[in-house]
C-alpha cells in the first residue's frame, strides 16, 4: 500500500513538474513575442516620424497640420498598447484558469 502511495506521489510530482515547465516555456514564448512586437512598434513609430518630418517639416507652414498628424499617431499608438495589454492580461488569466482547473481535476 505504501509503495502504491509513493508511486502515485512520484507521478503527481512529475506531472506538476511538467506543468511548471510547460507554463514557464509558454511564459517565455509570450514574453519574447511581446518584446518582438514592442521592437517592431518602436521601429514603426521611428519610420513614421521620419515620414512626417519629410512631408511636413518641423519648421515652416502647416504646423497645426503636422501636430494634428502626430497627435493622431500617438492616439493610435496608445490604443495599440492598450490592446496588447488587454491581450496579455487575457492570456495570463486564461492560463491561470487552465492551471487551476488542472489542479482541481486531481
Amino acid at each position: 500500500m505504501a509503495a502504491t502511495a509513493e508511486k502515485t506521489a512520484v507521478k503527481d510530482a512529475a506531472a506538476e513538474q511538467t506543468r511548471v515547465e510547460k507554463t514557464t516555456e509558454l511564459s517565455e514564448q509570450v514574453l519574447e513575442q511581446v518584446k518582438s512586437g514592442q521592437r517592431s512598434a518602436i521601429e514603426a513609430v521611428r519610420n513614421f516620424m521620419e515620414s512626417v518630418d519629410k512631408a511636413l517639416p518641423p519648421h515652416g507652414e502647416n504646423q497645426s497640420r503636422r501636430q494634428e498628424v502626430i497627435d493622431s499617431a500617438l492616439e493610435m499608438s496608445e490604443k495599440l498598447v492598450q490592446t496588447q495589454y488587454d491581450f496579455l492580461r487575457n492570456v495570463v488569466h486564461g492560463v491561470g484558469e487552465s492551471l487551476g482547473a488542472s489542479r482541481d481535476e486531481k
